[in-house]
């Protein structure tokens, strides 16, 4: 199956592309991998790319599209991939659309992850990360440390990362609304979607995702 994976952040698209790539046996292909593996490579693409981020400049799309156009044409992705984090805007999408239409192939389903706004907030406002290391991540609902501030790992400071403050959760919602959430519409008009919600244990979700996609097979 070649997928698309969307939602807002917060929805676990991350943890749940994991889990379905390797249930229906396709690479997950994520921008954010994709641009780490052609700059750490030094390729053509890579290079273009990092001149733009060196420069605070946002990637041209032909880049992230030749990126994405490379690793599909791979042998592990003949029978499908995964996409996460690509396409994120109608541009993305129609392009998206051209070069599969150019090597003969086409979408079979785009995966919408529903989260309610009010959650998606409580999700990331609520991490705690640990000083110490990175990997230590607490919450302060769905995983409490048993002292408040304390790692329970390395005994190390918690703290909430810039990014993760509800105001700029709250500004990353209004992007998301304003730039991703257009190509859930478009993918609808050609009967792609499929909308799951995305509340949870992560198997559930799992679960609830192979299933609707069963249909769409």
């Amino acid at each position: 199956m070649r997928i698309v994976l969307v939602g807002p952040p917060g929805a676990g698209k991350g943890t749940q592309a994991a889990y379905l790539a390797e249930n229906l046996a396709i690479p997950h292909i994520s921008t954010g991998d994709l641009f780490r593996a052609n700059i750490s490579q030094g390729t053509d693409l890579g290079r273009e790319a990092k001149s733009y981020m060196d420069a605070g400049e946002l990637v041209p799309d032909e880049v992230t599209i030749g990126m994405a156009k490379e690793r599909m044409s791979r042998p592990d992705a003949t029978r499908g991939f995964l996409l996460d984090g690509f396409p994120r805007n109608l541009s993305q999408a129609e392009s998206l659309d051209a070069m599969l239409k150019s090597e003969g192939m086409t979408l079979d389903a785009v995966l919408d992850l529903e989260v309610p706004e009010d959650e998606v907030v409580k999700r990331i406002a609520g991490r705690r990360i640990c000083r110490n290391d990175s990997s230590h991540v607490f919450h302060v609902t769905y995983k409490a440390p048993k002292t408040e501030g304390v790692c329970d790992v390395c005994g190390g400071d918690l703290y909430q990362r810039d990014d993760d403050s509800e105001e700029t959760v709250r500004k990353r919602l209004e992007v998301y609304h304003g730039q991703t959430e257009p190509i859930i519409d478009y993918y609808r008009g050609q009967g792609l979607v499929v909308t799951i919600s995305a509340l949870g244990p992560v198997t559930e979700v799992t679960g609830r995702a192979m299933e609707a996609l069963g249909k769409k097979g």
